[in-house]
């Protein structure tokens, strides 16, 4: 299953980890060309400073009673002595050297030139044909340092830059996207029976396709729904004139004929047109609960509603309707009554059909707007269960009907945003089957 993803926060993360990256890249190069140019430099103050110490130290050593005798030079105040010396003759005695010099670190035998160890970087010359040499160290942890904090001096930025990035990216990239997220926000809040063009400013060159092609599909689906329910309309429509005169026309006959086999055939065409009259009407109901007028402008009371078709279903039904309404409570919904009626009207139906000859039906609406029907009978297979919204689908084939009364009513709740639950067993109960409409969404 693929997870969906914030474009805005994969750019902003994106380009500021791109940055820093870049940064740090910019930084372990700039350290590779400050230490080289650091050793260039400290090499060049290594043997300068030789230079100018030998001649001294050549002169000093000559006018000395005792010119092979080692001295040490004297500190005129502590400090920390990066660069150490010593003077020594041609058969390695040392002759001078700075105060904090540690002779183990020049080895035993002077070398002109750059010689480096472990841990110090050595340049020796010589005077007077070989006779005096000079050897000046410094030690590695110097020129180490030096460059770490010089790396240092060039990350500090990097904490002020990342989350200065990361805003100033973030911001931009939800700048940018502001008339995408319009234009999301009026997909999400179109009504599922809405495929008017989406209103769309300001799109960017890449999604602008995408727009004028989702508007294209909204309106070749529109012109295909509208065809599909003009069609069944007008058909159903246009059936009822004839099935209604030819139904006539049968019971004339049937008054004129003596019982036998004449007024059975006249008996059984009578019941197959009302069959189909009545499947023309399920066909209306169904065009019209497809057709998407099914929120009206002003509030209206449901109870009322609710009341009128119960009554009026009570008139036939062979079990009892038992109704369940909240007492001196209006449920004022903006679900249009007559798309009302016909759902609570399927509903009960579809209870009286398929639910036990010898139990009752319950009918209830909630003050909040949770209708419930329920009814006794036989379980519902699960994996039956959710097929029963389909058209023409029907939980036993032995009822009649014509498996059109939960599609009529899953049509309804699917264009006014409600929702609907099927049960069985019932709420409660070990058998039966139970209906549950939320209509909260609609109510005021």
């Amino acid at each position: 299953m693929t997870t969906n993803y914030s474009l805005q926060k994969r750019l902003g993360l994106g380009l500021t980890l791109g940055v820093t990256l870049l940064w740090l890249l910019a930084v372990a190069a700039s350290g590779l060309v400050i230490r080289h140019e650091l050793d260039e430099v400290f090499d060049s103050a290594l043997q300068e400073t030789a230079q100018r110490i030998l001649p001294l130290a050549v002169v000093e050593i000559m006018n000395r009673e005792m010119a092979t005798a080692p001295q040490r030079v004297l500190s005129l105040e502590a400090h920390e002595e990066y660069l150490t010396y010593l003077v020594r003759d041609a058969a390695g005695n040392t002759l001078l050297q700075s105060h904090n010099a540690n002779p183990e670190v020049f080895g035993d035998q002077p070398q002109k030139g750059f010689v480096s160890t472990e841990t110090h970087r050595i340049y020796g010359a010589a005077a007077v044909r070989d006779t005096y040499w000079i050897q000046v160290a410094e030690p590695l942890s110097h020129r180490f340092e030096a460059v770490r904090e010089a790396l240092v001096a060039l990350l500090w930025p990097l904490l002020l830059l990342i989350p200065f990035s990361l805003i100033g990216t973030w911001w931009l990239v939800r700048a940018s996207l502001r008339s995408v997220r319009a234009y999301r926000k009026a997909i999400a809040t179109k009504g599922a029976g809405d495929l008017s063009p989406i209103q769309a400013e300001g799109l960017p060159a890449e999604i602008e396709p995408i727009a004028a092609a989702v508007d294209q599909l909204l309106e070749r689906l529109r012109r295909t729904l509208e065809a599909e329910r003009s069609f069944t309309a007008n058909s159903a429509h246009e059936l009822r004139t004839p099935l209604a005169t030819a139904l006539a026309q049968v019971q004339r006959l049937e008054r004129d004929l003596v019982p036998g086999t004449q007024l059975d055939k006249a008996r059984q065409i009578e019941e197959t047109l009302r069959n189909l009259s009545r499947l023309s009407e399920k066909l209306m109901q169904l065009a019209k609960a497809e057709g998407g007028r099914l929120l009206s402008e002003t509030p209206q009371d449901l109870v009322p509603v609710l009341a009128l078709v119960v009554d009026e279903l009570r008139r036939t039904a062979q079990v009892p309707l038992q109704l369940d309404l909240p007492e001196g409570h209006p449920i004022n919904s903006n679900l249009d009554p007559d798309a009302f009626a016909i759902l609570v009207r399927n509903l009960i139906d579809n209870a009286l059909k398929y639910g036990a000859a010898d139990q009752p039906v319950n009918i209830s609406l909630s003050s909040e707007g949770i209708l419930r029907v329920v009814n006794a009978g036989p379980l519902v297979p699960p994996e039956k269960l959710h097929q029963l919204r389909g058209r023409f689908v029907r939980a036993s084939s032995d009822a009649p009907g014509f498996g059109l009364g939960l599609a009529i009513v899953d049509a309804i709740v699917t264009g006014i945003g409600a929702t609907l639950q099927l049960q069985s067993p019932a709420t409660g109960r070990e058998d039966g089957f139970e209906v549950v409409v939320d209509l909260r969404s609609t109510c005021s």
